[in-house]
């Protein structure tokens, strides 16, 4: 008797242009979306092939990680991206391909404008040239993040040749406690599971604990799927995603949305669906979340102490365990509550939208950044931005003492001028803890929206659930 099919097998399926040996599989991509550090080889690649652009009509181009955050900025309030930045803006113009650079309305990380603009739909392809592409499986579409060489085929192809990910499906079952969010559950999930537990699968997250997250929450959820090891992260698309959807510049109206609305509901995996890995989590134990090393998977409750490395049965783990404390100045049965921060900073594809910045501001409301802290909340979109301006948001971030800046990825990536000094160590709301990611010798911790604004304004790591009570 023949499965039903998984909601991957189904748009996976859906996209193959051609099959070939060992599980690799010719896909059509239905929009490809641009950012300045990885397109500009692509075009020159092109424009040393003589080839043409396939599709421009459904690739799109933003400005969004060596950008400036500086309120008044210009392409060359970073001197150092010009060149790339007007790179893409020259190649986009060339090739008819929609740009939205940094004074445009629409302009954002890629990831966040993905799916505020309906580029991103249930049951589509998506491509980018950035690792977090996965983002985008919130709404029930494959993100696939690609490199430079896979950017320039798709540009001259609409097509990716691409390995066929296995399928997995991690089940958050009960539901989240109080001041608990959306990141906690996926970094509680990363911490249970590992790093390399979803290497060459793409992971479904089910249960009633997704079900219940708005879709601002499930975006947080996918876009970590790469710290899980994953090709890419999806949860079935439901009423939710089509509130959500409703009215997006790029999303189907009249008669086409009531069709795509009846092909986006029946995407959900079959319930005799079969995964080649099934795993579960209990949410209600669940406290908000912070890691302590360089990893994501260096993760604990911010009411529990840093484990010893000694007690790991991974020699590997331990080596690598013990070379993060040395790195992150900590030691085992060090408590991370009370762990003094000097920056913090709210933002990026993981947790820079409007509801995140909500979160955060509830907590800084009426409060103050302790002196001796750096605390900066950078808007994923400029759409994002104007949402939180009209809600007062940015007034509550600069009375408490919180910088207000301009879109980008800022010191997620430290490419741009928003850099954490050396030894400093900040608290973050970004999905990498690695090694001098936010800046050479600088000290990542990874937490929620909420859980940031709780340390900026207490100078050091604390339960938010302290503070909102």
């Amino acid at each position: 008797m023949t499965r039903g099919s998984t909601l991957f097998e189904k748009v996976w399926n859906a996209h193959v242009v051609k099959r070939f040996d060992g599980d690799r599989d010719l896909i059509f991509v239905d929009r490809h979306i641009l950012q300045e550090t990885t397109c500009a080889p692509a075009f020159a690649g092109l424009e040393r092939a003589g080839r043409p652009v396939a599709h421009p009509e459904l690739t799109l181009a933003t400005q969004d990680h060596i950008v400036s955050t500086e309120p008044d900025r210009t392409e060359a309030s970073n001197p150092e991206g010009l060149e790339l930045m007007r790179l893409m803006r020259a190649n986009a113009q060339a090739h008819g391909i929609r740009h939205y650079g940094i004074e445009d309305t629409r302009q954002g990380i890629v990831h966040v404008i993905g799916p505020e603009l309906g580029a991103a739909l249930p049951g589509t392809v998506l491509a980018c040239g950035d690792s977090h592409t996965s983002t985008v499986g919130g709404l029930g579409a494959l993100g696939i993040g690609v490199g430079t060489s896979e950017v320039e085929h798709v540009l001259a192809t609409q097509t990716l040749l691409l390995q066929r990910p296995k399928t997995m499906r991690i089940r958050f079952e009960g539901g989240k406690a109080p001041g608990v969010s959306a990141k906690d559950l996926i970094l509680a999930a990363i911490g249970r599971f590992g790093i390399a537990a979803g290497r060459s699968h793409a992971i479904e997250y089910a249960g009633p604990a997704i079900r219940a997250l708005g879709i601002e929450e499930r975006l947080t959820v996918c876009n970590m799927s790469i710290e899980l090891g994953a090709r890419l992260g999806l949860i079935a698309p439901d009423d939710t995603t089509l509130a959500y959807l409703a009215g997006r510049p790029f999303a189907p109206s009249g008669a086409d949305w009531e069709l795509a609305a009846a092909e986006w509901r029946a995407l959900a995996s079959a319930a005799d669906a079969v995964f080649e890995r099934d795993l579960a989590i209990d949410c209600a134990p669940i406290a908000p979340q912070v890691t302590w090393g360089t990893t994501q998977e260096d993760v604990i409750g911010v009411d529990q102490r840093i484990p010893d490395p000694a007690t790991l049965a991974d020699p590997e783990r331990r080596r690598r365990s013990a070379a993060a404390l040395r790195y992150m100045g900590l030691a085992p049965g060090d408590a991370i509550e009370g762990l003094r921060v000097d920056v913090v900073f709210v933002g990026s594809c993981t947790n820079g939208r409007l509801s995140d910045l909500e979160a955060a501001a509830a907590i800084a409301r009426g409060r103050k950044v302790k002196a001796d802290v750096r605390a900066v909340v950078v808007p994923g979109s400029a759409s994002v931005k104007r949402a939180a301006e009209a809600k007062g948001l940015d007034r509550v971030f600069r009375e408490a003492g919180f910088e207000w800046r301009s879109p980008g990825c800022s010191m997620c990536v430290s490419i741009n001028q928003d850099v954490v000094p050396p030894g400093a160590r900040c608290l973050a709301t970004t999905n990498r803890n690695f090694e001098g990611r936010q800046g050479p010798g600088s000290r990542t911790h990874l937490a929620s929206p909420a859980m940031a604004a709780a340390a900026a304004v207490n100078g050091a790591i604390v339960d938010v659930r302290k503070l909102a009570s």
